[in-house]
């Protein structure tokens, strides 16, 4: 069987679907592996590195997907890409289909069985093909970065003959792996760390790193976490109530990370426009949820905003900025994700659409788009 790794050609991304090294075990599972030139360009993987782990090199995306049974890719193939794969092709890619309304049904339309890898269910089987959370675990580290070398101060506490700088504090809104990383990675370079999220299960996960847990603790909060883990809307009463205890919190901190997110909604809105007025001049905010409108009422995707004396940063993107780690576990889980779907007897498609995995990520199949969410 052959295996397409699609050139990502969305503005900004570095990404690349395959690594050389899982080009080699890829090859081990019995795969021809394509790579269209040029697609580890932005990852710092050349051509000829692809080609001594044994893959073939096409010259274009016709190229690569012509004939091809599985198609990798970062981000949703362009429609000409599409309309150039075989009926009964495997897409795995992360396909955005709470946004791009157009592209399941041309998926369908062509007879694709693609897979969305952010439908991937949370169970422990899946964790190895988990993107979401390779790429948010970068994500959270990068984001403390990215802060710190706006922020105009030093971020640990520093004793000298002169005197002592005080360390920075930090408040992380949002305690998914992105969150706790970010956590992580303050705590390393010094700062003082405290989170806040609705889930009452990321308390102790918070404390356990270090930080101090922030939110109004009552019945809502207790019951504010879904069965496949994700946070519930929370009513107006308790989000007035947490919102002033933020309030109150926010005003004391150097830099923000938000990264609160709830599939197919907008984002929900954590640090308003008068909190963001309270904070100290030279603050800075970076919020992760830019994609989805962001927490902030004042960001905006991919700029910087300086209002009120506060810089806000909204990138949508920060995995890609990681591009080699990035592009290595994203291979990574998409070669364990392809290990479910292929024979290793006889190295043919195996689709048991009775597997919960598949049923989670199956976004269109068989000429119909499956996925309940996107159904009706």
């Amino acid at each position: 069987m052959k295996l397409a790794v699609l050139k990502e050609r969305r503005a900004g991304e570095t990404r690349v679907a395959a690594s050389p090294d899982t080009v080699k075990k890829l090859k081990g599972l019995g795969l021809d592996v394509a790579v269209e030139t040029g697609a580890g360009e932005g990852a710092h993987f050349s051509d000829a590195d692809f080609t001594a782990a044994g893959a073939a090199i096409a010259p274009d995306a016709p190229s690569a997907v012509g004939g091809a049974d599985i198609v990798f890719g970062v981000r949703t193939p362009e429609p000409a890409t599409i309309g150039q794969m075989k009926k009964g092709a495997v897409l795995a890619a992360l396909l955005a289909p709470y946004t791009d309304k157009e592209t399941p049904a041309k998926l369908a339309a062509q007879g694709v069985n693609a897979f969305a890898m952010e439908f991937l269910p949370r169970i422990s089987r899946a964790q190895a093909m988990d993107v979401l959370s390779s790429q948010a675990n970068l994500a959270g580290y990068k984001a403390v970065i990215d802060a710190a070398a706006l922020f105009d101060r030093a971020m640990p506490m520093m004793m000298t003959a002169a005197g002592t700088i005080a360390p920075a504090r930090v408040l992380v809104m949002g305690v998914g792996v992105a969150g706790l990383q970010a956590i992580a990675t303050a705590r390393r370079l010094g700062a003082i760390v405290s989170a806040t999220d609705v889930r009452p299960a990321t308390k102790e996960q918070v404390e356990s790193l270090g930080a101090t847990f922030v939110a109004v603790m009552d019945e809502e909060f207790k019951n504010a976490q879904t069965a496949a883990g994700y946070a519930k809307p929370m009513s107006a009463d308790y989000q007035a109530r947490q919102a002033a205890l933020i309030a109150e919190t926010i005003r004391k901190q150097d830099i923000v990370i938000t990264t609160a997110l709830i599939p197919g909604r907008a984002a929900p809105v954590l640090v308003s426009e008068e909190m963001v007025r309270t904070m100290k001049p030279g603050s800075v905010i970076v919020d992760l949820a830019a994609e989805q409108g962001g927490n902030c009422p004042l960001t905006r995707a991919d700029q910087t905003v300086v209002a009120h004396g506060v810089t806000i940063i909204g990138p949508t993107n920060l995995a890609g900025q990681l591009p080699v780690d990035a592009s290595s576990l994203y291979a990574r889980n998409l070669f364990n994700f392809v290990s479910l779907i292929v024979d290793k007897k006889t190295g043919a498609l195996k689709l048991d659409w009775n597997d919960d995995i598949l049923k989670g990520a199956g976004l269109t199949r068989d000429g119909q788009v499956v996925h309940p969410a996107l159904k009706g």
